[in-house]
Protein backbone atom coordinates (compact mmCIF):
# COMPACT_ATOMS: atom_id res chain seq x y z
CA UNK A 1 0.00 0.00 0.00
CA UNK A 2 1.82 3.20 -1.65
CA UNK A 3 0.44 6.51 0.97
CA UNK A 4 1.59 9.88 -0.37
CA UNK A 5 2.05 13.08 1.40
CA UNK A 6 1.91 15.74 -1.06
CA UNK A 7 2.75 18.60 1.49
CA UNK A 8 3.87 17.35 4.66
CA UNK A 9 6.04 20.54 5.69
CA UNK A 10 2.83 21.95 6.28
CA UNK A 11 2.05 19.72 9.44
CA UNK A 12 6.08 18.94 10.49
CA UNK A 13 8.30 21.30 11.54
CA UNK A 14 11.91 19.94 12.05
CA UNK A 15 11.11 16.44 11.93
CA UNK A 16 8.70 17.20 15.35
CA UNK A 17 5.84 15.48 14.63
CA UNK A 18 6.42 11.63 15.26
CA UNK A 19 5.26 9.70 11.92
CA UNK A 20 6.37 6.50 12.87
CA UNK A 21 2.73 5.10 12.92
CA UNK A 22 1.66 6.08 9.35
CA UNK A 23 4.76 5.02 8.09
CA UNK A 24 4.20 1.68 9.19
CA UNK A 25 1.36 1.27 7.56
CA UNK A 26 2.94 0.78 4.05
CA UNK A 27 5.30 1.86 1.87
CA UNK A 28 5.52 6.00 2.62
CA UNK A 29 6.84 8.77 0.50
CA UNK A 30 6.40 12.43 1.81
CA UNK A 31 7.05 16.31 -0.70
CA UNK A 32 7.13 19.61 -0.16
CA UNK A 33 4.37 20.61 -2.46
CA UNK A 34 3.12 24.29 -3.30
CA UNK A 35 -1.00 24.40 -2.86
CA UNK A 36 -0.72 24.90 -6.84
CA UNK A 37 1.76 22.73 -7.61
CA UNK A 38 0.92 19.79 -10.07
CA UNK A 39 0.88 16.62 -7.87
CA UNK A 40 0.55 14.33 -10.40
CA UNK A 41 4.36 13.34 -10.97
CA UNK A 42 4.39 12.55 -7.24
CA UNK A 43 1.47 10.41 -6.49
CA UNK A 44 1.21 7.97 -9.69
CA UNK A 45 1.10 4.74 -8.06
CA UNK A 46 -0.21 5.79 -4.90
CA UNK A 47 -3.40 4.31 -3.10
CA UNK A 48 -3.79 6.64 -0.14
CA UNK A 49 -2.60 10.62 -0.65
CA UNK A 50 -2.83 12.50 2.53
CA UNK A 51 -3.05 16.36 1.95
CA UNK A 52 -3.52 19.54 3.16
CA UNK A 53 -3.92 22.22 0.66
CA UNK A 54 -2.39 21.00 -2.42
CA UNK A 55 -5.29 20.69 -5.18
CA UNK A 56 -6.63 17.53 -6.18
CA UNK A 57 -8.47 18.25 -9.01
CA UNK A 58 -11.15 16.86 -11.27
CA UNK A 59 -8.46 16.27 -13.69
CA UNK A 60 -5.96 15.29 -11.42
CA UNK A 61 -8.14 12.42 -9.48
CA UNK A 62 -9.47 10.94 -13.14
CA UNK A 63 -5.71 10.45 -13.66
CA UNK A 64 -5.03 8.34 -10.64
CA UNK A 65 -6.10 5.00 -11.30
CA UNK A 66 -4.87 3.65 -8.47
CA UNK A 67 -6.08 5.90 -6.04
CA UNK A 68 -8.53 4.96 -3.31
CA UNK A 69 -8.32 7.35 -0.56
CA UNK A 70 -7.25 10.95 0.22
CA UNK A 71 -6.72 11.95 3.53
CA UNK A 72 -7.44 15.98 3.67
CA UNK A 73 -5.33 16.38 7.24
CA UNK A 74 -6.89 19.67 7.91
CA UNK A 75 -10.85 20.04 8.69
CA UNK A 76 -11.59 22.28 5.60
CA UNK A 77 -11.46 20.31 2.39
CA UNK A 78 -12.44 23.27 -0.14
CA UNK A 79 -9.37 21.95 -1.66
CA UNK A 80 -10.75 18.67 -3.03
CA UNK A 81 -13.06 17.82 -5.87
CA UNK A 82 -15.12 15.55 -3.51
CA UNK A 83 -18.06 15.10 -6.85
CA UNK A 84 -15.00 14.30 -9.05
CA UNK A 85 -13.91 11.68 -6.02
CA UNK A 86 -16.98 10.35 -5.31
CA UNK A 87 -17.34 9.45 -9.49
CA UNK A 88 -13.81 7.70 -9.24
CA UNK A 89 -14.19 5.44 -5.93
CA UNK A 90 -12.41 7.02 -4.25
CA UNK A 91 -13.34 7.69 -0.44
CA UNK A 92 -12.28 11.31 0.98
CA UNK A 93 -12.12 11.69 4.99
CA UNK A 94 -10.76 14.66 7.00
CA UNK A 95 -9.74 15.79 10.56
CA UNK A 96 -12.04 17.50 12.67
CA UNK A 97 -11.43 19.23 15.98
CA UNK A 98 -7.98 18.15 16.12
CA UNK A 99 -7.14 22.21 16.84
CA UNK A 100 -9.87 23.06 19.48
CA UNK A 101 -7.59 23.72 22.27
CA UNK A 102 -4.97 25.29 20.16
CA UNK A 103 -7.25 27.86 17.91
CA UNK A 104 -9.41 28.73 21.28
CA UNK A 105 -6.21 30.12 23.18
CA UNK A 106 -4.86 31.66 19.90
CA UNK A 107 -8.13 33.61 20.11
CA UNK A 108 -7.46 34.62 23.84
CA UNK A 109 -3.91 35.34 23.17
CA UNK A 110 -5.35 37.82 20.83
CA UNK A 111 -8.22 39.12 22.95
CA UNK A 112 -5.50 39.13 25.78
CA UNK A 113 -3.24 41.43 23.80
CA UNK A 114 -6.20 44.04 23.07
CA UNK A 115 -7.21 44.21 26.88
CA UNK A 116 -4.01 44.57 28.14
CA UNK A 117 -1.20 45.84 25.49
CA UNK A 118 1.04 43.73 26.57
CA UNK A 119 3.39 43.79 23.20
CA UNK A 120 3.07 47.71 23.06
CA UNK A 121 4.42 48.03 26.68
CA UNK A 122 7.13 45.57 25.94
CA UNK A 123 8.26 47.38 22.87
CA UNK A 124 8.05 51.14 25.03
CA UNK A 125 10.11 49.07 27.87
CA UNK A 126 13.03 48.33 24.96
CA UNK A 127 12.39 51.02 23.79
CA UNK A 128 14.00 52.65 27.51
CA UNK A 129 10.70 54.47 28.21
CA UNK A 130 9.86 53.10 31.42
CA UNK A 131 13.58 53.83 32.26
CA UNK A 132 12.49 57.30 31.78
CA UNK A 133 9.08 57.82 33.59
CA UNK A 134 8.85 60.19 36.39
CA UNK A 135 6.71 57.62 38.06
CA UNK A 136 6.97 53.89 38.91
CA UNK A 137 4.97 52.82 36.46
CA UNK A 138 4.53 53.54 32.74
CA UNK A 139 0.58 54.41 31.82
CA UNK A 140 0.24 54.95 27.86
CA UNK A 141 -2.99 53.14 26.83
CA UNK A 142 -6.54 52.30 27.72
CA UNK A 143 -6.78 48.78 29.09
CA UNK A 144 -9.29 46.64 29.86
CA UNK A 145 -11.01 43.60 31.60
CA UNK A 146 -12.72 41.16 30.57
CA UNK A 147 -14.83 40.42 33.15
CA UNK A 148 -18.63 41.74 32.65
CA UNK A 149 -17.60 42.49 28.93
CA UNK A 150 -19.82 40.56 25.76
CA UNK A 151 -18.24 37.88 23.82
CA UNK A 152 -19.95 37.24 20.73
CA UNK A 153 -18.85 33.59 18.96
CA UNK A 154 -20.38 33.17 15.00
CA UNK A 155 -20.07 29.78 14.49
CA UNK A 156 -20.27 27.53 17.24
CA UNK A 157 -18.76 24.21 16.93
CA UNK A 158 -16.55 22.52 19.23
CA UNK A 159 -14.11 25.87 18.96
CA UNK A 160 -16.62 28.22 19.60
CA UNK A 161 -17.77 26.43 22.35
CA UNK A 162 -14.21 26.00 24.01
CA UNK A 163 -14.03 29.90 23.16
CA UNK A 164 -16.99 30.04 25.58
CA UNK A 165 -15.99 28.20 28.23
CA UNK A 166 -12.55 30.10 28.72
CA UNK A 167 -14.56 33.17 28.19
CA UNK A 168 -17.04 32.19 31.10
CA UNK A 169 -13.51 31.61 33.12
CA UNK A 170 -12.84 35.13 32.88
CA UNK A 171 -16.58 36.71 33.94
CA UNK A 172 -17.91 37.33 30.31
CA UNK A 173 -21.19 36.94 29.16
CA UNK A 174 -21.34 35.25 25.79
CA UNK A 175 -23.95 36.06 22.54
CA UNK A 176 -23.63 33.28 19.82
CA UNK A 177 -25.02 32.94 16.24
CA UNK A 178 -25.24 29.74 14.34
CA UNK A 179 -27.25 28.57 10.94
CA UNK A 180 -27.53 25.26 12.64
CA UNK A 181 -29.63 23.96 16.23
CA UNK A 182 -27.90 24.77 19.01
CA UNK A 183 -29.83 24.13 21.69
CA UNK A 184 -28.11 20.89 22.99
CA UNK A 185 -25.20 22.95 23.85
CA UNK A 186 -27.27 25.19 26.74
CA UNK A 187 -26.53 28.06 24.86
CA UNK A 188 -29.32 30.18 23.14
CA UNK A 189 -29.51 31.19 19.61
CA UNK A 190 -29.36 34.90 18.43
CA UNK A 191 -29.41 36.47 15.37
CA UNK A 192 -25.70 37.61 13.58
CA UNK A 193 -27.33 41.33 14.01
CA UNK A 194 -27.99 40.61 17.67
CA UNK A 195 -24.17 39.77 18.32
CA UNK A 196 -22.59 41.95 15.60
CA UNK A 197 -24.74 45.16 17.59
CA UNK A 198 -24.67 43.84 21.07
CA UNK A 199 -20.69 42.41 21.53
CA UNK A 200 -17.60 44.14 22.99
CA UNK A 201 -15.54 41.17 21.39
CA UNK A 202 -16.47 39.46 18.22
CA UNK A 203 -15.09 35.85 16.99
CA UNK A 204 -15.33 34.79 14.03
CA UNK A 205 -15.41 30.76 13.77
CA UNK A 206 -18.09 29.65 11.44
CA UNK A 207 -16.85 27.84 7.82
CA UNK A 208 -15.98 29.50 5.23
CA UNK A 209 -18.62 28.72 2.48
CA UNK A 210 -21.31 30.49 0.08
CA UNK A 211 -23.18 31.78 2.50
CA UNK A 212 -20.18 33.12 4.90
CA UNK A 213 -18.42 34.73 2.09
CA UNK A 214 -18.07 38.59 2.78
CA UNK A 215 -20.44 37.76 5.87
CA UNK A 216 -18.51 40.39 7.66
CA UNK A 217 -18.39 43.73 5.60
CA UNK A 218 -18.65 46.86 5.47
CA UNK A 219 -22.45 46.80 6.99
CA UNK A 220 -21.67 44.42 9.70
CA UNK A 221 -18.87 46.09 10.77
CA UNK A 222 -20.82 49.52 11.41
CA UNK A 223 -23.28 47.67 13.53
CA UNK A 224 -20.46 46.38 15.72
CA UNK A 225 -19.54 49.24 19.32
CA UNK A 226 -17.17 51.48 17.91
CA UNK A 227 -15.24 50.14 21.02
CA UNK A 228 -15.17 46.68 20.07
CA UNK A 229 -13.04 43.92 18.44
CA UNK A 230 -13.71 41.70 15.73
CA UNK A 231 -11.61 38.25 16.04
CA UNK A 232 -11.05 35.69 12.82
CA UNK A 233 -9.22 32.91 13.21
CA UNK A 234 -11.59 31.37 10.81
CA UNK A 235 -11.30 31.97 6.94
CA UNK A 236 -10.07 35.03 5.44
CA UNK A 237 -13.03 34.73 2.82
CA UNK A 238 -15.38 35.09 5.57
CA UNK A 239 -14.02 38.96 5.99
CA UNK A 240 -14.33 41.13 3.69
CA UNK A 241 -10.57 42.45 4.11
CA UNK A 242 -10.61 46.16 2.18
CA UNK A 243 -14.14 46.90 4.15
CA UNK A 244 -11.97 45.71 7.56
CA UNK A 245 -9.11 47.93 6.90
CA UNK A 246 -11.35 50.66 6.33
CA UNK A 247 -13.09 50.36 9.29
CA UNK A 248 -9.90 50.42 10.91
CA UNK A 249 -8.51 53.41 9.76
CA UNK A 250 -11.26 55.28 10.27
CA UNK A 251 -12.24 54.11 13.78
CA UNK A 252 -15.43 52.32 12.79
CA UNK A 253 -14.28 49.48 15.17
CA UNK A 254 -11.62 50.31 18.13
CA UNK A 255 -8.96 46.84 16.61
CA UNK A 256 -9.15 43.33 14.89
CA UNK A 257 -6.92 39.95 15.18
CA UNK A 258 -6.62 38.27 11.86
CA UNK A 259 -5.10 34.56 11.66
CA UNK A 260 -6.56 33.85 7.94
CA UNK A 261 -6.17 35.82 4.69
CA UNK A 262 -8.03 35.30 1.28
CA UNK A 263 -5.06 33.95 -0.25
CA UNK A 264 -2.36 32.46 1.73
CA UNK A 265 0.27 32.95 1.55
CA UNK A 266 -0.61 36.68 0.65
CA UNK A 267 2.05 36.89 -2.12
CA UNK A 268 0.30 39.28 -4.15
CA UNK A 269 -0.27 41.97 -1.22
CA UNK A 270 -3.67 42.16 0.73
CA UNK A 271 -5.11 45.55 1.94
CA UNK A 272 -4.60 44.08 5.52
CA UNK A 273 -0.91 44.36 4.70
CA UNK A 274 -0.66 47.96 4.31
CA UNK A 275 -0.98 50.29 6.91
CA UNK A 276 -3.63 49.78 9.29
CA UNK A 277 -4.62 50.75 12.94
CA UNK A 278 -4.96 48.50 15.39
CA UNK A 279 -4.39 45.19 13.70
CA UNK A 280 -3.00 42.11 14.97
CA UNK A 281 -2.42 39.47 12.02
CA UNK A 282 -0.57 35.96 12.86
CA UNK A 283 0.07 33.79 9.70
CA UNK A 284 -2.44 31.25 9.82
CA UNK A 285 -0.70 29.53 13.02
CA UNK A 286 -3.44 29.46 15.21
CA UNK A 287 -3.70 25.64 14.99
CA UNK A 288 0.12 24.59 14.62
CA UNK A 289 0.55 23.61 18.49
CA UNK A 290 3.23 20.69 17.81
CA UNK A 291 0.25 18.71 20.58
CA UNK A 292 -2.01 20.17 17.58
CA UNK A 293 -0.39 18.61 14.94
CA UNK A 294 0.76 15.68 16.44
CA UNK A 295 -2.84 14.35 17.09
CA UNK A 296 -4.07 15.76 13.61
CA UNK A 297 -1.49 12.96 12.17
CA UNK A 298 -2.63 10.44 15.12
CA UNK A 299 -6.19 10.75 14.05
CA UNK A 300 -5.00 10.52 9.71
CA UNK A 301 -3.71 7.13 11.33
CA UNK A 302 -7.09 6.35 12.88
CA UNK A 303 -8.97 7.24 9.05
CA UNK A 304 -6.13 4.83 7.23
CA UNK A 305 -6.51 2.31 9.78
CA UNK A 306 -10.47 2.97 9.26
CA UNK A 307 -10.27 2.88 5.65
CA UNK A 308 -8.23 -0.55 5.68
CA UNK A 309 -11.20 -2.69 7.84
CA UNK A 310 -14.07 -1.08 5.16
CA UNK A 311 -15.26 1.22 7.66
CA UNK A 312 -16.01 4.37 6.21
CA UNK A 313 -17.95 5.79 9.21
CA UNK A 314 -17.55 9.15 9.54
CA UNK A 315 -16.04 9.80 5.78
CA UNK A 316 -17.19 12.59 3.54
CA UNK A 317 -17.42 10.38 0.92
Amino acid sequence: MKIVFLDEDTVVLHGDVDLSRVKALGEYAAYELAPTADPLPYCQDAEIIIVNKVRMSRENIEKLPKLRLICEAATGYDNIDIEAAQDCGVHVTNVAGYAKTAVAQHVFAMILSFATKIFSYYQDVLAGEWQKSKTFDLLKYDTFELGGRILGIIGFGSIGQGIAKIAEAFGMEILVHDVVDISSTGYRNHSLDEVLKGADIVSVMCPLTDQTKNLIDAAALKKMKPTAILINTARGGIVNESDLAEALNSGVIAGAGVDTLTKEPPREGNPLLEPVKNLIITPHSAWSTRDARQRLMDIVVQKIEQYRKDDFEGFIV
